[in-house]
């Protein structure tokens, strides 16, 4: 809160200076100016608010730079500048010539810069003393208790003034227990304890340091933590170092490896959703035609409904309810959940042509609507599949922090899965879209499933 007001009150000052130098600049003071100052300070203040949210300068202010700020503030404040002079300078009245331009749009970038600067590095720096002196700080759990997590802890503990960290105990990971830390640090038991750890004293901040070659281990750890809203930090290898795969966080003395939190910047997380919602809006009202057909077809193709429903498993692992055109007989899991394949008995003459052409997958546009999906995204799948899935591939429930898609990367690039087996082999696919999640990558998914379709290369 501290920083947003610290940029509020930045911008309106910056605004009010501007145009009390704006007459120098331009040797003269347009008439009304009075007005459409107290009328533009205030809407202008808010732009910069807005425009500092949707890039996410608001995210994890606790743990900010103050050099790294001033840089990336100078960027913000450049693109800032540059969208008000297109907005309200570019036909000020006063201006003559584009000398004056150049000296309006600098003269407010720089005002806008250092003002707001020296605002957000006061307020970095008073936040910054309240962590030192242990007003604010992170509960923090180490996982591991041998030579490496020592270290770490050590490393930790030796910067901890500046990191607000509050190391409230380590957690043990193989059966074999090891006591380097019992004159130092709390045991608070075995590593399976880390959901209900988490919960009970309030953990934001979770360290995994043991072996970097333990990956079933870590993986498992990971699975565990899914879900949690807790900064996950991993000690790397040398390997993983070489690579570059690694990079110092400043607020610690040791390398680490953070797990990203936030997959997408946040104007890109708005945009996607409002790509989202628009594009199916459009879709159904322009093939609204092409809908109504599909369902004439369907109920003369066999006896039975038009539109199918199935509870999958969504975003935070939230049930939902999927619509399709109805492409198999009724009664087609009387005998329990079970996945298709591709000489189906199961499956209509028409449903066969949908299911190619994907069809089928039409009135999920309704689905993405309402919040439920997206246009991309990994699969939704049943909860019966799921818990068969995670029992080989607990990083499974790494894709339940999205919302699941209509059209996914593992879908084009390996399609219909009609086995767990082939489920857990399609999965990389979908884990390398979320660690990649961008407009692009979707963009890139929408034309391999366009191609996909016209191909008739669907099942």
């Amino acid at each position: 809160m501290k920083l947003i007001v610290a940029d509020y009150l930045a911008a309106l000052l910056a605004w009010i200076l501007f145009y009390a130098l704006r007459k120098y600049i331009l040797h003269e003071m347009s008439e009304g100016i009075s007005f459409f100052l107290l009328g533009s300070a205030v809407m202008i203040a808010t732009f910069w608010l807005l425009l500092y949210t949707l890039i996410g300068q608001y995210r994890d202010i606790f743990r900010k730079s103050r050099v790294k700020e001033i840089t990336n503030l100078a960027q913000i404040s450049f693109l800032g500048a540059i969208i008000i002079f297109f907005a309200l300078l570019l036909d000020d009245e006063g201006v003559e010539n584009y000398r004056s331009y150049y000296k309006t749009i600098s003269t407010y970038f720089l005002l806008h810069f250092l003002i707001t600067g020296i605002f957000r590095t006061i307020t970095i720096t008073s936040i910054k003393k309240l962590i030192r002196q242990g007003k604010i700080s992170f509960n923090t759990l180490i996982v591991g208790s041998n030579a490496n997590a020592r270290e770490v802890y050590l490393e930790l503990e030796k910067n901890n003034r500046h990191l607000g960290l509050k190391i409230l105990g380590y957690l043990h990971v193989f059966q074999a227990i090891e006591t380097l830390f019992v004159n130092e640090l709390k045991n608070l038991g075995y590593y399976q304890k880390l959901p209900e750890l988490i919960k009970k004293h309030n953990i934001e901040e979770v360290i995994i340091a043991i072996e970097p070659s333990e990956h079933k281990k870590i993986e498992e750890i990971l699975g565990l933590m899914e879900g949690e809203n807790v900064r996950i930090s991993i000690l790397p290898d040398l390997y993983q170092i070489l690579l570059g795969s690694v990079k110092v966080n400043h607020l610690f003395g040791t390398p680490l490896i953070e797990i990203k939190q936030n997959l997408m910047p946040v104007w890109q997380e708005v945009l996607k959703r409002v790509i989202d919602v628009v594009a199916s809006a459009l879709f159904l009202l322009i093939f609204f035609p092409v809908y109504a057909m599909i369902a004439a077809m369907v109920k003369l193709s066999s006896p039975g409904p038009v539109f199918y429903k199935q509870e999958r498993i969504g975003k935070h692992g939230k049930p939902f309810y999927i619509y399709k055109f109805r492409s198999m007989f009724i009664d087609a899991e009387k005998l329990g959940p079970s996945l298709s394949s591709d000489y189906d008995p199961r499956i209509t003459s028409w449903g066969r042509f949908m299911r190619k052409v994907r069809l089928d997958e039409l009135p999920q546009f309704w689905n993405v609507i309402i919040g439920d999906m997206s246009l991309v995204g990994p699969r939704p799948e049943r909860q019966f599949f799921i818990d068969q899935i995670v029992k080989i591939a607990p990083h499974y429930k790494h894709l339940h922090r999205v919302r699941p898609g209509i059209t996914s990367l593992g879908q084009v690039k390996y399609g219909y899965a009609s086995s767990v087996d082939e489920m857990v082999r399609r999965l990389k696919f979908d884990i390398l879209y979320i660690e990649n999640m961008s407009l692009a990558m979707d963009f890139r998914v929408m034309l391999y499933t366009i191609k996909i379709i016209v191909e008739g290369r669907g099942k």
